[in-house]
Order: C-alpha cells, then structure tokens, then sequence
C-alpha cells in the first residue's frame, strides 16, 4: 500500500511509519522538516506546513493517509479535502479528550462528547496551526474528526488513545514514573491504591493501526491498554520489579496531597483526585478495538524500554512530573502528621 503519514518523525508518527515499512508498505511524509529530519532517509519526504503551505501535497495518490497532528479543524479542513480525490483512507489520531460527562468507568464510542461551535473555534483558532490552549483540546479534536468524515464518509478511521507512552515520549509522564522508581528510596504514591488506569505502549498503538488499515477498517475506536483492569498499586509494583528496584512506596491520601498543592496529571502523572469526578477518564471501554485485534505487550516490556531510551537521553527540561525536593517535603510533612496521630 502507498501511505501518507502527516507528521510521522514524532513519537507516535515514528513507530507508525516504522511499522509501516517493517510490513512492506511505501511511505511517504509530509511535515515541516525541522522535527528529526534525519530519520527515514529511504523515503520519500514532502516539506510543507500544514498551516499554509500544502502544495507539495498537490499531486500524488495514495491508499492512505494518516494524521497524527491534527488540532484546529480549518487545518484539518484543508488537507483532508485537498486529498479527499487522491486517497481512499482518512485515519485521524484523535483523543480520549474529546468525552464529556466523565464521572462513571466504561466509556465506549458512543459516549457523549465535548461540544464547541465551529463558528468559535474558527474564531478561537484564527492563524493557528495548534490549538491556544489545553482548555478546548477535547472540543476542537471532535471538530477535527467531523472535518475528517465529511470529506471521507464511509472511508474514515478515528482513532481516540487515551495515554500513549514508551519510548521518544516526549511529555514525561509515564517516564517519570519509570524513572523515580528506578531511583528507589521512599516514592510518593499518591491517592487510593485500588486506583485503575490506562495507557497504551506507542509501538502497540502503531503496529494496531497499520493493521487496521491493511483491513481497510472504518469508524471510531477507543485504544488505551492494557486488556485487563491495572491499579495504580499494580503498575508501581510492576515498575519496581521490571527495574530491580528498592523503591518504598508512601500512599499518600489525595486530601493531604492537595492541601500541599501536589498538581494532578501533569505533577504528579496518572493520578486525577476522586474530587473531580474523572474516572471514565482512565478506563475507557476498549471491547471495540480487542475484537478488532488491538494487543499488548507485556507492561515490564513497556517499562524497560522506557528507562533505557532514559538513560540515552541528555539532561532536558521536563514537562512532567513532581520536583524532587518538593517530593522530599511533602513526605516529610506526611511523615510528621503521621508521627503525631
């Protein structure tokens, strides 16, 4: 098959064109050129901006087209149409973002999602090419899929991962985790240990829809991992185990963690406080996309391969997780409370 990827040097874009050419089939990209051009040199590569150059992607035909970085629906507007003639197959990457109403576990696709007017979030989005902030990301992601299906009906994939993680993850989220347990010594954990959670392994969630796509498979799925319910008590003891590590896990109440202005999600990555009533957010329904032959491979598997693309990895700013001196005085006042009581 002859498939476009839109992106495709980033994260998830990268193991999907990987998987692509492991499986035979002719890639082309199109993107700025400015994220890992090195990669893929075998290729062909169109350079254009999605938010106002696309005349490199004027000519061609493909089977497929897959976009992994669609946010503002007027950009996704234009490039799906500009290729609705040339190409069979719209695959959009979407989000688990765009539900609405998440108080209760077991959200399918049929779920009630956020809704945002097109005529605001032109108005919001005007110049952009990435939304202006994480507030509408839900909402525009929607729009974005609407954009998609109206220029491919009947010939559309939508796929809504909730977390991806594994290596190249450039958010830090799973890695922080990873990387304090690797650490050892006393962790923070934070809230219930009966907590579920969800994420999905990159690679996992490329081979699956380079699959999807061989089957010419149309529609919306939700994809976030693994097949069985995991707590967050289990993937700490995981993380401990895969990693030889001694780390002490300290559960932490989420009363006492947002008293001491411990951030959810992003702090502290994977815990949303029972108080925000998210709890759909982490557990989705997923029965759609294990019939449609979504696997996984083994957690100790995703947990490894993170630490060591790690420790490759020159010292960066990260954009997630909780400082360590703050960790530091936050179990220290936990542990006095404790000593006190």
């Amino acid at each position: 098959m002859k498939i476009l990827i839109l992106g495709g040097t980033r994260f998830l874009g990268r193991f999907l064109t990987e998987s692509a050419l492991k499986r035979g089939h002719e890639v082309t990209l199109f993107n700025r050129g400015k994220e890992n051009p090195e990669l893929f040199p075998e290729i062909e590569k169109l350079i254009g901006d999605r938010g106002g150059d696309l005349s490199a992607l004027e000519d061609g035909e493909w089977d497929a087209v897959i976009d992994t970085c669609g946010f503002v629906p007027r950009v996704v507007r234009e490039s799906a149409k500009l290729l609705a003639e040339r190409a069979r197959h719209y695959i959009f990457i979407s989000s688990a973002s765009v539900y609405d109403e998440l108080e209760s576990p077991g959200i399918d696709e049929h779920h009630p999602v956020g809704q945002l007017a097109l005529s605001e979030a032109e108005d919001m989005t005007t110049g952009m090419t990435n939304p202006p902030n994480n507030e509408y990301y839900g909402e525009l992601k929607f729009l974005c899929e609407q954009e998609v299906e109206r220029q491919f009906p009947g010939r559309s994939l939508i796929i809504r991962p909730g977390l991806i993680v594994g290596p190249y993850d450039f958010t830090g989220r799973f890695s922080y985790w990873v990387n304090r347990v690797a650490k050892g010594g006393a962790v923070l954990a934070p809230g219930r240990k009966d907590k579920h959670i969800q994420f999905i392994d990159v690679r996992d969630l490329a081979e699956w829809i380079i699959r999807m796509i061989e089957q010419q498979n149309n529609g919306v799925f939700n994809a976030a991992g693994p097949e069985s319910a995991l707590t967050m008590e289990s993937f700490l003891v995981e993380c401990k185990r895969a990693l030889n590590s001694n780390a002490e896990f300290l559960w932490l109440d989420e009363a006492f963690l947002l008293e001491n202005e411990v951030g959810y999600w992003m702090e502290l990555p994977l815990w949303i406080p029972d108080s925000e009533q998210m709890e759909g957010f982490l557990s989705l329904d997923i029965d759609k996309a294990l019939k449609a032959g979504l696997a996984f491979r083994p957690l100790a598997e995703t947990i490894r391969d993170t630490r060591d693309w790690e420790l490759g990895q020159k010292a960066r700013e990260r954009k997630a997780g909780l400082d360590n001196d703050k960790e530091r005085t936050v179990l220290e006042k936990w542990k006095s409370r404790k000593a006190n009581t």
